[in-house]
């Protein structure tokens, strides 16, 4: 942890501000669940920062975790080393962990997980231990065919992870980044085909989990295909 010291006087009062901003919000446990290009990326960083919450992708946690050589961390390479996948067990317990920084302390948004019932159940069970359970499960309605449009169209801007549609959202300059004047890329995984299969396996493998949350009453489903400003009040409106 760095000295607090040698910390910015700008950057301390910032994040002074921010939790004396923060210590008024409820607290929020929430699951963004949709298809690729549903835009959850978009909605995901204003939930954020609107309900001082912290943003738990479990893939860039399990690489974070190994980088580390946590316990957790140690274990899911042993699994990763031998070409297995990580077990749930481990992948929550990730979680746990993370949960216990000053950042998670108003709640979370997990993104990319649970992607099983059994996952969504060993979620619950670790949660209740903790006392605190999911609040809301936000779902990104949309049609496949407005999903092609919308992916087939996206470029990103690598180092920052900024991403631009050439329809929706262009660049101020075709093909670069706004902020550095970068070049922007296409991801591979942005083609047609590609995102066909992508769309099968997500459609299979997510209905069962939202039919699980939609059980405990909890799933508030988005229309997805409307604007971003839109989609934002919907949000609000949802967690209000």
């Amino acid at each position: 942890m760095d000295n607090l010291e040698d910390v910015p006087s700008v950057d301390l009062m910032t994040e002074l501000l921010r939790r004396m901003k923060c210590s008024s919000k409820p607290d929020k446990r929430l699951i963004l669940v949709g298809p690729p290009g549903s835009g959850k990326g978009t909605q995901s960083p204003m939930i954020k920062d609107e309900y001082c919450l912290c943003h738990l992708a479990t893939g860039d946690m399990l690489r974070a975790a190994v980088a580390a050589k946590t316990p957790l961390g140690v274990k899911a390479k042993e699994a990763m080393d031998k070409g297995e996948l990580v077990s749930d067990d481990l992948v929550v317990g990730i979680i746990d962990d993370a949960l216990k920084k000053p950042s998670c302390h108003k709640g979370f948004i997990l993104d990319g997980f649970p992607r099983t019932t059994v996952q969504a159940q060993k979620l619950d069970e670790m949660l209740e231990k903790r006392g605190t359970k999911i609040d809301k499960v936000l779902n990104f309605a949309i049609d496949d065919a407005i999903l092609e449009e919308r992916i087939t169209g996206r470029w990103i801007h690598p180092s920052s992870g900024r991403s631009y549609h050439t329809k929706f959202a262009p660049p101020k300059v075709a093909g670069v980044d706004d902020v550095t004047g970068e070049p922007l890329i296409q991801r591979k995984d942005d083609t047609a085909a590609v995102l066909k299969s992508r769309l099968e396996a997500f459609h299979k493998q997510t209905e069962p989990v939202i039919d699980y949350y939609n059980k405990k009453g909890i799933v508030a489903n988005l229309p997805a295909e409307k604007s971003p400003q839109e989609v934002t009040a919907e949000v609000k409106k949802v967690l209000s």
